[in-house]
């Protein structure tokens, strides 16, 4: 399999972001601004900080003190401070596009210079929220190899105007010419006749992302926020629940079910809004440009959100399901690729939202393209030794529990039938251990390692070969005596390693050769030898 090339790879030598406190070289290329018009909006943005303290005073009588108002006043102090701020940014922020870098310069106290090679930009995201977009403002996010490990943007551009964000979307994905100061010379858009749509966003996936643990997360903070705006406004909040219900004919156990119910049907609405709000009008398409294709996503209600990445820097894809609602069919799709973060579904390696897995995996087998197709070939089973050793890891954890209950029971600190918590522990362990192990596979499909694995989300991940930069295989005491090896594939993009836990020893090695064609021949002997 032919090597990427060196400007491709993500173990290029040159770096891809520098820091300094000034230029290293200046060819001549003019510095633009950020957009004035950001002033105005700063400015509306304060004032409307600061309308709840006046509707509070003015309309309901609240007592103008620091007592009854401090969260009216924390949130317009927040807003005013916010706005002076972004006032500072813009006077001293420059930006521009050479022919090899995209340069920033910032900072009012200690001046800071940022480039990026364009040549390891790995996407442009292009967001607006509902400010910007009523005053045409994007903001600009460029991302290259340092997002991975830092969790931010290459370099960052907040607030520019929609027809600069286009320029140097244009720019910086598709290749075209650096624009001149006045956007001249960047190359025409896209053809989006050309763009081939890949999957689009349907308004009914909301039911798959209603009912999980932060229900009760979303739930609690709209609660808390709800109590303190309306006691600010001299409402009483907890009057209006105890007359809601007859508490009292509820009993005890009556009113934590209902009061769980309320709580989980408030944090049902708060997850589905701000689903719809973050997903709506999701577009996932492939875009010819002129250095290659990108694949690009645009999504979004009030904060609207375009993500341009770089198909020669796709590396593969993982499609997870997790285990408590794999009966619903759901899943995540995300790309593996240098330079993205794999933390948040709202960051550019998420390509689909949570949603139905039988549009997640014909979505995954469009992403790569590659024939044969990897996402839907069937995998080797891990053999019966990796479920001996999850059933032993299952027992032990549960005796363990039990263990450790025994002694404070024994001493009247927990009651007398606490140790019995690890018993019934046991059968779930079970359980999971199986579950666990039917999750395992692996497999070699073209130019491409798939492996699976995962108890509470079963990943299913298609890595590229040449993508594999180091093979591991390592084995413990346990393993060694069920004679199973744990594989693992690393590569500079997605999370870094992928493993193939528990497969038998002697296709251990086979499949690792077959990973990672080259990286093993070294260390191998031949068997006439």
């Amino acid at each position: 399999m032919s090597e990427p090339p060196a400007e491709l790879r993500d173990d290029a030598p040159d770096e891809a972001v520098v820091e300094a406190d000034r230029p290293a070289t200046d060819d001549g290329t003019p510095w633009s601004r950020l957009a004035p018009r950001m002033i105005a909006v700063d400015l509306a943005r304060s004032l409307l900080s600061l309308t709840p303290t006046a509707v509070a005073v003015g309309v309901f009588d609240v007592e103008a003190s620091w007592a009854t108002l401090w969260p009216l006043l924390l949130v317009g102090a927040w807003g005013v401070l916010g706005a002076a701020g972004d006032a500072v940014r813009w006077a001293v922020t420059r930006y521009r596009v050479t022919d090899e870098y995209v340069e920033r310069r910032s900072g009012l106290l200690v001046r800071r210079y940022r480039s990026v090679r364009r040549d390891r930009i790995r996407s442009v995201d292009t967001t607006a929220r509902l400010r910007h977009r009523l005053s045409g403002l994007r903001i600009v996010l460029v991302g290259a190899g340092q997002q991975l490990a830092a969790g931010e943007s290459a370099l960052a551009l907040d607030a520019v105007s929609r027809r600069d964000a286009e320029l140097l979307r244009a720019v910086l994905v598709d290749g075209a010419a650096a624009p001149a100061a006045d956007g001249a010379g960047a190359g025409a858009e896209p053809d989006e006749d050309a763009a081939h749509v890949i999957a689009r966003f349907r308004p009914w996936w909301v039911v798959y992302n209603l009912l999980s643990i932060w229900a009760f997360v979303t739930a609690a903070g709209l609660l808390w926020g709800a109590y303190w705006l309306l006691d600010t406004f001299g409402l009483d909040p907890v009057a209006w629940v105890e007359g809601l219900l007859p508490w009292d004919r509820l009993g005890r156990t009556g009113t934590v079910l209902v009061g769980l119910a309320l709580v989980l049907a408030v944090g049902a609405v708060g997850m589905g809004a701000n689903y719809l709000a973050t997903s709506w009008g999701l577009e996932l398409a492939r875009v010819p440009g002129e250095s290659g294709t990108h694949l690009r996503s645009r999504q979004g209600l009030l904060t609207t959100r375009e993500v341009s990445r770089d198909d020669r820097r796709l590396r593969g894809i993982t499609v997870s399901e997790p285990v408590l609602w794999r009966w619903m069919g759901m899943a995540d799709t995300s790309v593996i690729t240098t330079g993205l973060s794999i933390w948040s579904a709202a960051q550019p390696a998420a390509v689909l939202p949570r949603g139905p897995a039988s549009v997640a995996w014909p979505v995954a087998s469009a992403v790569l393209a590659a024939d044969p197709d990897p996402v839907g070939a069937p995998l080797r089973r891990h053999p019966a030794g990796a479920l001996r050793r999850r059933l032993w890891w299952a027992t032990a954890t549960s005796a363990a529990v039990a263990g450790a209950l025994a002694w404070p029971a024994a001493t009247g600190v927990l009651p007398a039938w606490a140790p019995w918590v690890g018993a019934a522990l046991w059968p779930v362990a079970l359980l999971a251990a199986v579950v666990a192990h039917r999750a395992l596979g692996h497999a070699v499909v073209g130019d491409y390692v798939v492996v699976r694995s995962g108890l509470m989300a079963r990943a299913t991940s298609a890595l590229r070969r040449d993508a594999v930069s180091t093979i591991a295989l390592r084995e413990s005491v346990l393993q060694r005596r069920l004679g199973l090896r744990t594989v693992a594939a690393m590569t500079a993009a997605g999370w870094g390693r992928y493993d193939a836990p528990d497969v038998e020893a002697d296709e251990a090695l086979r499949f690792a050769v077959a990973a990672a064609p080259g990286v093993l021949d070294p260390f191998l002997v031949r068997e006439d030898e």
